[in-house]
């Protein structure tokens, strides 16, 4: 697969599944614009491992909830390379980890919604509106959860249903008002190993293993691969689906 020469945005970038995102993209050819909202030390170290495989990287803070922010890099993107190719919307709210995880069940709510629900939005229009200018068109790659069409038990999971179950209803409809100059897919990781998987109770790291076909945790690598796929021309013929990569937990 490749993306030799195209121009790819990935926000949240500056860790976790986000980075490995934005390095495979930059390992298959693409130049970068790469937003981070607090982890400057995290995304100076995203934009100089794509420098390192000889791409370009536009690197931007933003608070990927608010219409200004977006606009800045919307702006940024245009600016710097004159077009955005792929658009994926990987930023998210943490509420299992650090600050996030002792906030009360309200207050995260309102975090979901503000960055996963009304950024990934805002995100996408702004991606919509600098495709449609260019006869090539586009791809949107938002992030939901494979667990959104199944359900899950527990405070957070119920949280995050309705956040991620929105990016997979909003995207489908986004999908088919865009079409076809401009494809629209999802990505739904499962267990992944990032921050909350690293601090896990080991207990529960076993059985995630044991309920897991593949019998092991995801890494970063096996959504970026995914990434890379629904981003390059070898997925040109598929819009409006959803890409699980979960080890089989949800089929």
């Amino acid at each position: 697969m490749t993306l030799a020469d195209k121009v790819v945005v990935v926000t949240g970038a500056s860790s976790g599944i986000g980075k490995a995102i934005a390095l495979a993209c930059a390992e298959a050819g693409a130049d970068l614009v790469v937003s981070y909202r607090r982890n400057r030390q995290g995304i100076e170290e995203t934009a100089r491992a794509v420098e390192a495989v000889g791409r370009r990287v536009a690197v931007v803070q933003v608070n990927i909830s608010q219409a200004e922010d977006i606009g800045r890099l919307s702006s940024t993107v245009t600016e710097r390379f004159g077009r955005a190719d792929v658009w994926i919307n990987n930023a998210g709210a943490d509420i299992l980890t650090g600050e996030g995880a002792r906030l009360s069940p309200l207050e995260k709510l309102d975090v979901l919604l503000a960055v996963d629900v009304r950024g990934t939005v805002l995100a996408s229009w702004a991606a919509v509106k600098l495709m449609r200018t260019r006869a090539e068109g586009g791809t949107i790659i938002n992030m939901s959860w494979d667990h959104a069409e199944q359900g899950m038990e527990g405070e957070n999971p119920v949280l995050y249903s309705v956040a991620k179950g929105a990016v997979l209803s909003f995207s489908k409809s986004l999908a088919r008002d865009v079409a076809p100059e401009i494809r629209v897919n999802v990505l739904a990781p499962g267990f992944i190993e990032t921050g909350f998987g690293e601090e896990a109770n080991p207990r529960w790291r076993e059985a995630v293993v044991a309920r897991t076909p593949l019998r092991r945790w995801g890494r970063p690598e096996d959504v970026a691969r995914a990434a890379v796929f629904l981003a390059s021309d070898e997925a040109r013929f598929m819009t409006g689906q959803t890409m699980m990569v979960n080890g089989g937990v949800v089929m």
